[in-house]
């Protein structure tokens, strides 16, 4: 199932060739994947935290969490578990689907995913939670959680990556998620914020006076000598939370400015820009998860439990693919480390069962 996407066949596609009768049958194979009961997550925090920690021993890059969603694009369906309306930025039209929540990790060259949800929606919401599902399952658990707003799971998502082992700096954000409430969550464990911020009813302290993102901009101290840099100031976004916000000139609408929000005000404001950069990577996986290891397209199942393994699978062939690349980069060959590291298939199937 890992390497199917390798041979650029579906699983009928398989059997049907000379080597079909080797494989286990299609029946067998949905079986495994329809199983609410295997820990799907523990595997791939499992998988991911070990590759991280051998990027993060040949390398001292300032190393991120990352956070977004995509899109997880259900349109022709209708009896999938939890299926939901959810809108489509990129389409800028609601889809039937999921909407992905993505954490993952980056030094700037490498990205690895950690963690992920398949979000649903109580508003609209097409369909509910099957009743045959093991309440006492991992499967059950995730479906309560597809339930639950983006901003509850992020903090939840980080700590277990933290508790991994898994080490990072700063966390990046588009302006979906930067928000005061989700940044005390994520500086009261350590780490500090660095997103985007669109013009909201937010206000920010400066001295006395509470002031919205345009106002702030017109009281912001220029920045000379930078053409993309525009202005930059200290601020408070809520009560013992410092923040440093930068405006840099919108590359599409010349006119127009955008505004990076960065809780450690020690940082430059091109340092700033610099390690908001790294967002970027989250995009790239997005695309090369969809259009080359055919996530939403391999496997078509009506169970959410489906949902979770296939997309387990594909992020388990990207961390493959770009952990061996970074690895032969940086020290040698991936087999060298797998033997002689904690991550063996033997360890694998121990977290996954």
């Amino acid at each position: 199932v890992l390497v199917l996407v390798f041979g650029h066949k579906n699983w009928s596609q398989l059997l049907q060739s000379n080597k079909g009768d080797k494989f286990p049958g299609k029946d067998a194979v949905y079986r495994f994947l329809n199983h609410c009961g295997y820990a799907w997550r523990r595997f791939l925090l499992f998988l991911s935290s070990a590759t991280v920690a051998k990027v993060r021993a040949v390398t001292q890059k300032t190393a991120v969490f990352v956070v977004d969603d995509s899109m997880y694009d259900r349109d022709r369906s209708k009896t999938v578990e939890l299926l939901a309306r959810c809108f489509d930025h990129a389409k800028n039209r609601f889809c039937k689907g999921f909407r992905m929540l993505t954490l993952g990790w980056s030094d700037g060259k490498t990205f690895i995913p950690l963690d992920f949800a398949l979000l649903s929606s109580m508003k609209s919401q097409i369909n509910g939670i099957s009743e045959e599902v093991d309440k006492r399952s991992s499967g059950y658990k995730r479906r309560l959680e597809a339930l639950r707003p983006a901003p509850e799971l992020i903090p939840e998502m980080i700590h277990r990556a933290l508790a991994q082992g898994v080490i990072a700096s700063y966390v990046l954000m588009d302006s979906w998620f930067t928000f005061a409430p989700l940044i005390q969550a994520l500086t009261r464990q350590g780490l500090e914020v660095i997103g985007m911020v669109k013009a909201t009813n937010q206000r920010y302290l400066v001295g006395n006076r509470s002031l919205s993102l345009q106002e702030l901009y017109r009281v912001a101290t220029p920045v000379a000598g930078k053409k993309s840099i525009l202005r930059s100031i200290h601020a408070q976004m809520m009560p013992h939370v410092p923040v440093k916000i930068v405006f840099v000139r919108n590359r599409n609408k010349r006119k127009e400015w955008l505004a990076i929000l960065s809780t450690d005000c020690a940082l430059s404001e091109e340092e700033i820009i610099r390690i908001y950069g790294i967002r970027w990577d989250i995009e790239t996986f997005f695309k090369c998860s969809k259009s080359l290891l055919r996530l939403q397209k391999e496997f078509q199942g009506r169970s959410y439990d489906l949902l979770i393994s296939h997309t387990t699978i594909v992020f388990t062939r990207y961390i493959l693919l770009l952990g061996n690349s970074a690895v032969i980069r940086t020290s040698g060959p991936w087999e060298d480390y797998s033997r002689n590291s904690r991550m063996n298939s033997m360890n694998l199937i121990g977290q996954l069962l």
